[in-house]
């Protein structure tokens, strides 16, 4: 995907303290040029041969091509679910600018 200007990462948590949480780790660390936390919504999934139902905040995680693999690795290793959701999908259009000033966090070398 020669063309994708970022990738829109997506993912869900169980409160608003863990997601605070790990949006302010993504950006720290320059995973995430921004993360987006929603309002609380109700997930239906099965889990352990039951059918469940949770209360949950979404995360819109917004992140460039060449940290895309780093942010997968990290958000796999402090996620506080045994099994995250973990979308990603490709940005192939929007603002210049917004991109630019996206890139500039996430690719700039620490």
């Amino acid at each position: 995907m020669d063309n994708v200007q970022l990738w829109l990462v997506m993912t869900t948590v169980e409160n608003r303290d863990q997601a605070e949480r790990l949006a302010r780790s993504l950006v720290e660390e320059r995973l995430a040029a921004c993360v987006s936390i929603g309002a609380a919504m109700t997930s239906i999934y099965p889990w352990q041969q039951q059918i469940e139902s949770a209360e949950e905040l979404p995360l819109m995680i917004k992140t460039s091509p060449q940290r895309l693999q780093a942010l997968k690795t990290a958000l796999a290793n402090i996620h506080p679910y045994e099994v995250p959701e973990m979308l990603v999908l490709p940005v192939i259009d929007g603002l210049p600018a917004y991109f630019d000033w996206a890139h500039a966090w996430t690719d700039h070398d620490r």
